[in-house]
């Protein structure tokens, strides 16, 4: 009758131990004196209810990781969505002082690189000072660099330019102003493209490639090649040079002695070494007033630049022969924006490819140096990678107006960016808003500025060029480091002597290929027993450890093994049989006795390429054939795996491999 009843042909008490075993499965308390069709019934359906709310919660949770984890991705790969919103107005301030005072520094260097050293239109080295650093500042990861043309890149691209003017009968026409914004622009093209690929591809690592003694070989370099060729218009030699066109930086050097004395323009020369010596006596002077920052910050080379504008204009130094800079049209063609690949540009890309990777590099390696001194003063990490590719995109935007120059990196304008209170990247956009505004709206100002003037600013950066070469070439030779002082020399003779790209090209092939050498070579040792116990060390460096076990070698390799430090694996153990551990010319006679048994110690191994794998198999076949005994102790998982796919295990057999070099000797010894 009460299975009828309920109609599930179940009696009532099993509907309610049922629902109280689902309750008690899930971890739920059933009370006592709860029973009962109803409340088994709703038990079980609240049960279902509590499941469905979890799973809901987890996917819910799941979807809150996954934004969360999205929302890192952006803010890595675009720092600017984690700061902006994220900004104080506290650091407004600091921030709109250091970039007014950045920019009144870089508004007349930009001008100085533009026409001084690049031999183009002010207004490109201008350009080049803003575009690129608002770039910069949405994609960077350094909160204090500051992007825009430095001499040494203005140099190089300025180099390129005058090579590719003078296929032209008159460079110094109008045509020859127009090639110069096309090979600029495709340089800078080229720079920005190569940049970001290399971060694209996350090559950041490439910094340390390259050794302080090549870049200061270069730095020492470019200083002396700026300063001869600025000491042509700081005398007043400007329209004689383009009469005679003297190439190589050593012709503009014997250019210069030969006519200096007949040729100066007496009044240009003053007005350049007085306002030398004027940039040079104000810095001193504000080195005396740190404590008061509104003497500290002034900018002296804006100060320099308005005076000398007024006096020559007062004056009429241009009615003397001192050459001005005049009026400075905005003029890019019929458009302000170009796209960069058309073919007034694109036919000096192979011409110009070789300028574009050398801009690239050392652009690179003098932001990521900054970058990294600035991330440690202020205590933030930078990413190399996500540098490139800010760089790059700089650069690459700034292609799009006719001839802006290469930006990257300063050392010197990020180190004044701090100081004076620059925290965030909002630094360099009101630095960037304030460079166009001047471009735009005050450049007719600086119409009778002297242009030797400019020269004499650039002067003043040569001296900061110059500051640490003493420093370091006493540094060299006093901790004997011939290959760096070798290095640096070689640079900066054949960026004198032939040019800087040859220069610093050169040195790039020398830097890479000690690289590559000092890479190939395997890091191995000789282990020895100590004196009354079971371990052994490594004999160079312990001189109680003996090798006790006659015709017996314990080769410890230090290092992870690959393609390239596995080459000369052969050669080397070759040299450790016959000569031991101590440098030795192969000439000499060997001091040791070809091994019989070998044991490779390889717990420093914590892998191994594949061709690493086949060159020990290679290597284990002829020391069997030989008829050398193998043990190898210490072998890690990762190599081990590779030793079983290679075949190696099946070619030494399961007994050559060791737990550790105690198991082996005893194997050794056993055999004996």
């Amino acid at each position: 009758m009460a299975n009828s009843r309920h109609g599930y042909g179940t009696p009532l008490f099993s509907t309610v131990s049922s629902a109280a075993s689902i309750r008690s499965l899930h971890g739920i308390d059933v009370p006592e004196g709860e029973g009962g069709e109803g409340d088994g019934l709703i038990d079980v359906e609240s049960q279902s209810d509590r499941q469905s709310r979890q799973y809901g919660s987890i996917s819910e949770q799941s979807r809150v990781d996954h934004r969360a984890k999205f929302k890192k991705r952006v803010n890595y790969y675009i720092p600017s969505t984690a700061w902006i919103p994220s900004y104080s107005l506290s650091l407004l301030g600091g921030d709109v002082l250091a970039g007014m005072t950045v920019a009144s520094i870089l508004i007349p260097q930009s001008v100085s690189y533009a026409s001084s050293l690049a031999k183009l239109n002010p207004t490109t080295g201008l350009f080049a000072a803003s575009f690129p650093g608002i770039v910069y500042a949405f994609l960077g990861t350094s909160r204090q660099l500051n992007v825009a043309p430095e001499a040494a890149l203005s140099l190089l691209l300025g180099q390129a330019v005058d090579d590719i003017r003078h296929d032209l009968s008159n460079p110094h026409s109008g045509k020859g102003d127009r090639l110069g914004l096309h090979v600029a622009t495709i340089i800078t093209l080229q720079a920005g493209l190569i940049t970001f690929l290399l971060g694209f591809f996350r090559l950041g690592f490439m910094d340390v490639v390259l050794g302080r003694a090549l870049l200061r070989g270069f730095i020492t370099a470019i200083a002396v090649v700026i300063t001869i060729e600025q000491l042509i218009p700081m005398l007043g030699l400007t329209a004689l040079e383009h009469a005679l066109h003297p190439a190589t930086t050593w012709d503009k050097f014997l250019f210069i002695l030969d006519h200096f004395l007949k040729h100066t323009n007496p009044t240009t020369a003053a007005i350049s070494f007085g306002a030398l010596f004027t940039l040079i006596f104000l810095r001193k002077v504000k080195q005396s007033f740190v404590k008061y920052w509104w003497i500290y910050r002034i900018p002296e080379v804006l100060v320099v630049v308005i005076v000398s504008t007024i006096l020559s204009s007062e004056f009429g130094w241009d009615e003397d022969g001192v050459d001005i800079l005049g009026s400075v049209p905005i003029n890019t063609g019929s458009s302000f924006f170009r796209f960069p690949l058309r073919s007034s540009n694109v036919r000096y890309l192979r011409r110009t490819t070789s300028t574009a990777v050398m801009i690239a590099v050392i652009g690179y390696l003098d932001s990521i140096v900054s970058a990294k001194q600035n991330g440690a003063r202020f205590g933030y990490s930078i990413s190399p990678n996500r540098e490139l590719v800010a760089l790059g995109a700089g650069n690459i935007a700034g292609s799009f107006i006719p001839g802006t120059l290469p930006a990257y990196g300063s050392i010197t304008r990020s180190k004044i960016n701090g100081d004076v209170g620059g925290r965030t990247q909002m630094a360099s956009l009101v630095c960037s808003a304030v460079i166009l505004f001047v471009t735009f709206f005050l450049l007719p100002f600086l119409y009778y500025l002297p242009k030797c003037v400019l020269a004499s600013v650039i002067c003043l950066v040569v001296l900061s060029l110059l500051a640490e070469t003493p420093h370091d070439v006493k540094y060299y030779i006093q901790m004997k480091a011939w290959v760096d002082l070798t290095l640096m020399t070689l640079t900066f003779v054949l960026s004198i002597v032939w040019n800087v790209e040859v220069g610093i090209g050169v040195s790039l092939v020398i830097s890479l290929l000690l690289v590559v050498h000092r890479s190939s070579k395997t890091r191995m040792t000789i282990l020895g027993r100590l004196p009354r116990t079971d371990r052994w060390k490594p004999i160079s460096e312990n001189p109680d450890a003996k090798e006790d076990v006659p015709g017996v070698l314990i080769v410890r390799i230090r290092e992870n093994l690959d393609f390239a430090n596995t080459a000369q694996l052969k050669e080397r153990l070759r040299r450790l049989e016959l000569y031991g551990v101590d440098k030795s010319h192969p000439s000499e006679e060997p001091r040791r006795q070809l091994a019989q048994v070998l044991v490779f110690h390889m717990a420093d191994v914590e892998s191994c390429d594949a061709s690493a794998v086949q060159m020990f198999h290679e290597l284990f076949e002829e020391y069997l054939n030989r008829g050398v005994g193998l043990f190898v102790a210490h072998l890690r998982p990762e190599p081990q795996k590779m030793f079983v796919i290679a075949g190696i295990v099946d070619l030494l057999g399961p007994e050559a491999f060791r737990e550790n070099v105690a198991d082996a000797i005893a194997a050794i010894e056993a055999r004996l």
